[in-house]
């Protein structure tokens, strides 16, 4: 694991209650790098649960059977915050660390403050995508976990600015880029060498859930607009689960491919070897993890300037920032990165070169926040 292989061993208690995949897929990877340095580590989480994502060495415990992030019936039945907090002390940890939201995380925080355990929690979302209906719950969700968490690791700097601006501590916020990939652990041994032997062809990649905010419309606007020429000519990739419809009712240009489906592993590796480069049109994105998996797979990434997505995004270096919801701009850009091949390979080096900086300096700070708390040094509020 890089700089965390000299700190001493500790005891790391993982929660996430929600069965959601993504949050899982970033849980694992933090749980899989800990495991494979020597921590011992464990995850309270629900019967649910992915499967596949977590290594053997992460020690799995279930006491409830949650069905989602706490919007349901179900969420009534409070004596499950018991069994979550007796499930955690179990475990003995130095440290637990909440990854995920959901509405029984509060009397958790509240329930492990009480018997002295350091908390942090990963906030994803500091406001909310446009369109969302959870908006301001969202605002005084984000407050009450600064109130009862010990630490708060966000994954933008301009998140961190924002809740020091918002009162809470410089030493209660950790900021690291968000860098987990989308592959479950019997990939991980292959992945650097699939990683390794890449191509460029002729298409560029949309992959992820297709939701309003991601800018799908605008996306097969632009492609509709752009002035290809080529041999052969380029394709448009919409690769993910989502309706289809609510983006765009038309029909579709020429050349735009739909594989509307949650995508597997084995596929999106694919994808992501043999694209041209990865497109990410968002109108109001936090951060996102598909950047720094393109840059995994040495591909370069046209973006909106949307959120925190200049943070990932070297514009002219690691791929190129396009003005947002701004068709006609985006479409000289892909016909521009297509035109030049060189260009694409250049930057796709160079976007693999700030994944590898970036991997390691969040390994070492995510350790040395780990082993500060463990210390007994977390700001109490």
């Amino acid at each position: 694991m890089g700089g965390s292989q000299d700190a001493m061993p500790m005891r790391l208690t993982y929660l996430l209650i929600s069965p959601t995949f993504g949050m899982h897929q970033y849980t694992a990877d933090l749980a899989n790098r800990m495991a494979l340095a020597g921590h011992v580590v464990h995850l309270v989480t629900t019967r649910r649960h992915p499967q596949g994502r977590y290594l053997p060495a992460v020690q799995i415990h279930t006491p409830v059977d949650a069905r989602d992030s706490g919007v349901s019936l179900e969420s009534l039945h409070w004596r499950n915050t018991a069994l979550l907090v007796e499930a955690v002390r179990e475990t003995t940890p130095d440290v637990v660390h909440i990854t995920g939201p959901h509405l029984w995380n509060m009397p958790v925080l509240r329930g492990l403050r009480r018997v002295g355990i350091p908390t942090v929690h990963t906030l994803h979302d500091l406001e909310p995508h446009p369109g969302s209906p959870y908006g301001p719950i969202l605002h005084l969700w984000n407050r009450a976990v600064c109130r009862h968490a010990d630490h708060i690791l966000v994954h933008a700097q301009r998140g961190r600015d924002l809740l020091i601006r918002r009162g809470l501590a410089e030493s209660a916020v950790t900021c690291t880029p968000l860098l987990h990939l989308f592959v479950g652990s019997a990939a991980l041994d292959s992945l650097d060498a699939l990683a390794a032997e890449v191509s460029y062809e002729p298409f560029a990649l949309f992959f992820g859930r297709l939701e309003r905010y991601k800018g799908v419309e605008h996306l097969v606007t632009a492609w509709a607009m752009m002035n290809s020429g080529g041999d052969p000519e380029p394709q448009l990739v919409i690769a993910g689960p989502g309706d289809i419809g609510r983006q765009w009712a038309a029909t579709l240009p020429p050349r735009v491919e739909v594989r509307n489906r949650l995508i597997g592993d084995e596929e999106a590796v694919d994808l992501f070897r043999r694209c041209s480069f990865l497109v990410l049109p968002y109108t109001g994105a936090t951060q996102s993890a598909l950047i720094p998996a393109a840059y995994y797979f040495r591909k370069p990434v046209i973006a909106a300037p949307s959120g925190a997505l200049p943070e990932y995004v070297q514009d002219g270096r690691t791929g190129w920032l396009v003005e947002v919801q701004h068709p006609a701009s985006f479409a000289r850009c892909l016909a521009s990165a297509f035109a030049r091949p060189k260009a694409l390979a250049r930057a796709g080096e160079a976007g693999r070169a700030w994944y590898e900086a970036m991997r390691a300096r969040e390994e070492e700070d995510i350790v040395r926040m780990y082993a500060r708390l463990g210390a007994g040094h977390g700001t109490r509020r």
